[in-house]
């Protein structure tokens, strides 16, 4: 008999271990840079209410020709993507987690208690790799059978999100022996030369209103990361000019580095894992009869098959509050 695993059955903690978390290197989920949503199965509204300014001059007598400002109401989606874990296993690898319970026999895994079939369930998310986390942030989506492109990740987003503010010139000053400045265009891709100088043009890109945000973070690869850090080890003058007396910061603001970002791009948000994150996610478990199904891969063997099916799908608020820097290739960047 085949094991069915319900939404409603099973610990919360394993679930999220397999929806949420699925990888141990999922950084963007465990370092709370987004917002996961879950029970998305449909559609879900990211509702966004913009006003106008409002404070004016005070009249006695105000009247609808005084009104001043608009609320403006719009709306994103998370529309999550179907698709699904399918591996093959021989139950023989995790005969110590049921032993104490059914030391002899055939196995049945329909009698196995709860609390083994969790543990097994635990054990099957360490094999199956559903690289989550690096579609969460590099995922694109097209229809077709490419096992790749499961779902829109966050980056992807962000490239095609024309409210996104782009910093396309980065700008060096160098000052020459005989005490001139000399201004020099430095865009590019990531190098020691114009690391800072991309970080302040980016940092002056950023919306006032966000620039002191408490969650306010530049996100970067491992790689532009290391070179920064190299930079800073480099400078004969160390403190708070640069990173205010952390490698890991950059005029006080955090910067997180993933080892799924890709080189040359950089992007400032404010992001968390609470509601008021500009990077949201939305999983869910499929709503098919069978959500995670564990059984034999045929009468006769003695494999069994793990199966999951699953939604997924990310998005962004407020793409007027992201500043993007992008020196990829045009070969490099997603298509769309």
């Amino acid at each position: 008999m085949a094991v069915k695993v319900k939404s409603t059955v099973y610990s919360g903690e394993v679930l999220e271990q397999l929806l949420v978390r699925a990888t141990t290197g999922n950084e963007i989920v465990d370092g709370g840079h987004i917002h996961v949503h879950p029970n998305v199965t449909k559609k879900f509204t990211l509702p966004r209410l913009k006003t106008g300014k409002m404070l004016r001059k005070r009249v006695e007598q105000p009247e609808d020709k005084h009104s001043k400002g608009d609320f403006n109401y719009d709306e994103k989606y998370l529309e999550p993507k179907e698709f699904m874990a399918f591996t093959t296993f021989n139950p023989r690898v995790f005969e110590e987690i049921w032993r104490p319970f059914q030391p002899t026999g055939n196995l049945v895994f329909s009698e196995l208690p709860a609390e083994v079939q969790n543990q097994l369930l635990a054990e099957l998310a360490k094999v199956v790799d559903f690289e989550l986390g690096g579609h969460y942030i590099n995922g694109e989506y097209a229809e077709g059978d490419d096992d790749d492109k499961l779902f829109d990740g966050i980056l992807n987003r962000i490239v095609k999100d024309a409210d996104v503010i782009k910093v396309d010139k980065v700008v060096s000053v160098v000052k020459k022996d005989d005490g001139t400045l000399e201004t020099k265009d430095v865009t590019g891709k990531i190098t020691e030369a114009n690391i800072l100088p991309t970080l302040r043009a980016g940092k002056q890109k950023v919306p006032k209103a966000i620039r002191k945000h408490a969650n306010l973070k530049i996100f970067m690869s491992c790689e532009d990361f290391e070179i920064y850090d190299e930079v800073l080890t480099n400078k004969p003058f160390k403190g708070v000019d640069y990173s205010s007396m952390t490698a890991d910061r950059y005029k006080g603001v955090q910067i997180v580095s993933l080892a799924d970002w890709p080189k040359d791009v950089i992007v400032w948000a404010v992001t968390s894992s609470g509601i008021d994150s500009n990077f949201w996610a939305g999983v869910s478990l499929s709503d098919d009869d069978d959500v995670i199904q564990i059984d034999k891969l045929t009468n006769a063997g003695e494999k069994y098959f793990f199966k999951m099916l699953m939604k997924a799908d990310t998005n962004t608020v407020f793409g007027e509050d992201i500043v993007l820097f992008d020196a990829r290739d045009d070969e490099e960047l997603p298509e769309g």
